[in-house]
């Protein structure tokens, strides 16, 4: 008598290993709770004040590791090159940014309801896409509708039409550049070439106070490894093994009976939205928000972030892009002239020396001792 046997799945893997949730924890201790109490508890001639220059230099810098985070979901997981992601972090910003221009109010240039720029074209009344400008709740929901919305369009007949490789990398640097063209006209109601400044309050509380700063700052913070553990969760899932199937064989996938179009075109939405997110953020701890952040440079930064620090390690982008803009902060003070040059050489050096990045090296070099202490 054939007695059948339960087939036992393998058990979920830990969303974090012992040693990588006492990691996450110190990072939550040291991001928000000993640097804000070290910029306003401390005085500033305290060793270890945190100066307010370098709390406004990390939050920016957490932003762009929410962009290299989401830029390693879709390239480092799904083996998708975008080279246009700077477009979704700049709406994100210019969401945010017209209700920071909505809550100046008559406190500008002009004393005028309507922001100065509109004042100086002679523009009479707010154009229909100000319309919700002025609600906290409403300007939440569009940081993620604008930028997820345009990705699912632009993302529906680019993956329908299987664009993949050099060519969709190609529209989508041709996409963030042709918005930027668009942003620059003073007739589309974003500020020109300008953009949106001068921001006041957020809340109705104003800006540009210690305590603000550092809300924002902790807020970044938050947001970052909430998306680190959330990315995490996602690659582990069913959905993150066939992305990474997708990434390595996509036709295999396809022979298994799974359609590839739905799973990218999520992870598509869901990275810019992430961009866009970060972009809310970046706007008010940095003061502006322009065309110039639709660049195709800026869009090519991000996949040096995640290439430097090491695709499909989650971590890794983070660390490039600290990395990286700590090096940019740095040398566009000391040596401006050489920046892009060293940029160039770094990105060039990391995928012939070292193309899992830094994280994958030092993962490399420590599974080896590992091996070799192991009797």
């Amino acid at each position: 008598m054939n007695k059948t046997q339960a087939i036992q799945l393998p058990a979920a893997p830990a969303l974090l290993s012992p040693a990588g949730w006492t990691f996450f924890l110190v990072a939550v201790v040291l991001l928000c709770g000993l640097v804000p109490i070290c910029n306003i508890w401390l005085p500033v001639e305290s060793f270890f004040h945190v100066s307010d220059y370098a709390v406004a230099l990390f939050g920016k810098i957490m932003c762009y590791a929410i962009c290299a985070l989401a830029m390693d979901l879709i390239w480092g997981y799904t083996g998708i090159l975008s080279l246009g992601h700077g477009l979704f972090f700049a709406l994100g910003g210019y969401m945010m940014g017209m209700y920071l221009m909505r809550q100046i109010g008559t406190d500008g240039n002009y004393k005028s309801n309507l922001p100065d720029f509109m004042v100086f074209l002679d523009w009479k009344t707010l154009p229909w896409h100000w319309t919700f400008s002025d609600s906290f709740i409403a300007t939440l929901f569009l940081i993620i509708l604008v930028p997820g919305v345009l990705a699912w369009v632009f993302g529906y007949f680019a993956f329908r039409s299987r664009i993949k490789g050099v060519y969709f990398s190609i529209i989508t640097q041709a996409l963030t550049f042709a918005a930027m063209l668009l942003f620059f006209r003073n007739e589309t109601g974003f500020g020109g070439n300008n953009g949106f400044t001068d921001f006041k309050r957020i809340l109705d509380l104003p800006i540009a106070t210690p305590v603000m700063r550092m809300t924002l700052f902790v807020l970044t913070a938050v947001t970052l490894l909430a998306s680190f553990l959330f990315a995490r969760w996602l690659v582990q899932s069913k959905f993150g093994r066939v992305l990474q199937a997708i990434r390595d064989a996509e036709s295999r996938v396809m022979f298994s009976g799974y359609s590839p179009t739905p799973y990218k075109l999520t992870i598509w939405v869901i990275s810019a939205v992430m961009c866009g997110i970060a972009g809310a953020l970046y706007v008010p701890q940095v003061g502006i928000i322009n065309p110039s952040e639709m660049s195709p440079a800026n869009s090519i930064e991000m996949a040096v972030w995640a290439a430097v620090g090491g695709r499909a390690t989650l971590i890794g982008p983070i660390v490039g892009a600290f990395l990286v803009n700590g090096a940019k902060s740095w040398l566009t003070v000391t040596a401006p002239e050489f920046w892009l040059y060293f940029l160039g050489a770094l990105f060039i050096g990391v995928t012939l020396f070292l193309p899992q990045g830094v994280v994958g090296f030092a993962q490399k070099i420590f599974g080896k001792r590992q091996t070799e202490e192991t009797p």
